[in-house]
């Protein structure tokens, strides 16, 4: 199946994005996680890629989350890819957001898990997000 894409207009600058929907087991439970892939300047520019876990907490975990990024929330990444120095004009390669930037948007945080499974447990991150409000 391919990947439904997006546009988004932002700073005079046309976007394209795509979001796909994968799962991060945690040490408790699994949680939705939605990759995001972002192009500033066609499909050969360089990529933008953010992993967005969701901070649902749910019964029965990501089974029944539907957590998926709207326009508003791919727009903050942007914001925050370009303050980082993502150059979306640049050919080739990708430049990855991680969760080390502490980047949190009202129903995601940034997670390194689907990269890296030593990447910090992601259910402790949703339950601490929660705690905190």
């Amino acid at each position: 199946m391919r990947a439904r894409l997006r546009k988004l207009y932002a700073g005079g600058r046309e976007f394209v994005w795509s979001g796909r929907i994968h799962h991060v087991a945690g040490d408790r439970d699994c949680h939705r996680c939605v990759r995001l892939r972002i192009w500033g300047a066609g499909k050969n520019s360089r990529v933008l890629e953010a992993d967005l876990l969701s901070k649902a907490i749910l019964p029965w975990g990501c089974a029944s989350d539907s957590s998926y990024p709207t326009p508003v929330d791919v727009r903050q990444v942007i914001d925050h890819a370009l303050a980082l120095g993502w150059d979306p004009g640049l050919a080739g390669g990708t430049f990855f957001l991680s969760e080390a930037s502490a980047f949190e948007l009202p129903g995601f945080l940034l997670t390194d898990r689907l990269r890296d499974d030593g990447a910090p447990d992601p259910t402790a991150r949703v339950f601490e997000a929660s705690e905190r409000g």
